[in-house]
């Protein structure tokens, strides 16, 4: 019904019920009277209607608005559900990252990288023609490793790698680590802790090998239960260790106790490296011992300095160890004292061994250090970017005391040269060369000559990852 019609139903009915008599039987003056009430309650009723259809219209907004909201909150709450979902499907998708070759981290903690190294070297050694030693052009795979490392749910990590070189296959490192808090706990095969040099990777020495001592001294990794601890400033290790995973039974060690405390501030721009080792080894039933060493280059087999095998029960070793960097320059020195403990009757010999080098990068870079030991350089403008990489220039004086009592295994003195030059921070090719001046030698030159030199010159490509 329309407002007009629904007006007009009540005033006649108004009309009606107000006034039953005829309008023939009213007089002027009542006519006139009963026209104005009944305007009065024509008005009233329109503001009655006006009233009602107000109230209407304000029902009919808030049903809308109330729709509005609704259909806001739905939106909100579809926009939730697919962030919601989105996320779900996120957390449970394996992550992927680059560090030389792809990290996979999944939900929960795991993670697995592969890690690996190929070191490919060639030179010439030219000794004195007298000595009868061989000579000449050499080369090898000196490393060809392969292998896994990540991480464990609930604070547990592991590392394996194998080496193919030499056409032999030989475990290189087998631990599994538990870490909390700066407290770090490792099983199996791993580095004993006896010297900066030797914990530092082969991917980051400042030359084609370690320093005369480490080698002659055999460390190497070994089987073994080690802690340590890395605070702000001070890093702590030590461990109990048996065998390497593949020494053989004759020759090896019952056991060996090793230690190393560094100290190692950074002061504003400048890396200070402070340290010392102690070793301590008991001998298998064999009981015998061999130091040897090599003039600077693998691919050799000659070695000029050898005390041969000797009768030997405990072995005792104590290390000192400093580095300093600082941008482009960095340098390090290390001393060793070997002490060997014979059966009754022989006399203890001990011996000595060291170095100090210091270099230079040629261009804006600086040499890597981390967790006590050196660590990989990263060039400021790698190859790959369109820059020319890093180059580092290195000098060492290296040197190595056999001969002590009745042990004549020879003296090394071993000036060394190095040149770096690292594209990526994947990638190193480095150029060597050593004088090694020999007095006591192992191998007599005409004459008789135990003192004499050889000189060695060799070349490194290197890829990791």
């Amino acid at each position: 019904m329309t407002r007009p019609t629904l007006i007009a139903s009540l005033i006649a009915g108004t009309a009606l019920a107000a006034n039953p008599v005829s309008a023939q039987e009213s007089s002027p003056a009542e006519l006139q009277t009963q026209i104005a009430e009944l305007k009065a309650e024509i008005q009233r009723l329109s503001n009655q209607i006006s009233a009602i259809e107000a109230e209407q219209r304000k029902q009919a907004a808030s049903s809308a608005q109330a729709e509005q909201v609704a259909a806001s909150a739905m939106t909100t709450a579809d926009a939730a559900l697919t962030a919601a979902g989105q996320a779900t499907q996120a957390s449970s998708e394996t992550a992927i990252e680059w560090k030389g070759a792809p990290k996979f981290t999944a939900p929960g903690g795991w993670s697995i990288k592969p890690r690996g190294r190929i070191q490919v070297d060639a030179g010439f050694v030219a000794a004195p023609d007298s000595t009868g030693r061989t000579d000449g052009y050499g080369s090898e795979l000196r490393r060809a490793r392969l292998g896994v490392e990540g991480d464990i749910p609930g604070g547990f990590g592991y590392k394996f790698e194998v080496d193919f070189a030499g056409n032999v296959t030989e475990v290189v490192d087998a631990i599994l680590t538990y870490q909390d808090d700066g407290i770090t706990v490792a099983a199996g095969q791993h580095n004993t802790f006896q010297s900066l040099e030797e914990l530092t990777s082969s991917r980051f020495s400042s030359f084609i090998e370690r320093a005369a001592f480490t080698d002659a001294f055999a460390f190497e990794r070994r089987l073994g239960l080690s802690g340590t601890y890395a605070g702000k400033d001070v890093l702590v290790q030590a461990g109990v260790f048996s065998d390497n995973i593949g020494t053989s039974i004759v020759g090896g060690k019952n056991y060996s106790l090793d230690g190393r405390l560094v100290y190692l501030p950074r002061l504003g721009d400048t890396q200070l490296h402070l340290g010392g080792s102690l070793h301590y080894a008991e001998l298998k039933d064999d009981r015998s011992v061999r130091y040897r060493q090599r003039p600077l280059v693998h691919f050799t087999p000659e070695r000029f300095i050898n005390t041969g095998l000797f009768s030997a029960e405990k072995e005792f070793g104590v290390g000192a160890e400093a580095a300093v960097i600082n941008g482009r320059f960095h340098a390090a020195g290390e001393a060793f004292w070997q002490n060997v403990d014979r059966p009754e009757g022989y006399a203890d010999p001990a011996f000595f061994g060291g170095y100090v080098e210091a270099g230079l990068f040629l261009t804006d870079d600086t040499r890597g250090y981390k967790g006590g030991i050196f660590d990989r350089v990263k060039p400021n403008n790698p190859v790959d970017e369109g820059g020319v990489g890093a180059f580092q220039i290195n000098l060492r004086y290296d040197y190595l005391d056999l001969v002590d009592e009745d042990i004549i295994g020879g003296i090394q003195n071993g000036y060394f040269a190095s040149l770096i030059w690292t594209p990526t921070d994947y990638t190193r090719l480095m150029l060597n060369y050593g004088h090694l001046s020999y007095d006591q030698a192992v191998h007599p030159a005409v004459g008789s000559d135990q003192s004499y030199g050889v000189d060695t010159v060799a070349v490194r490509g290197q890829i990791d990852f």
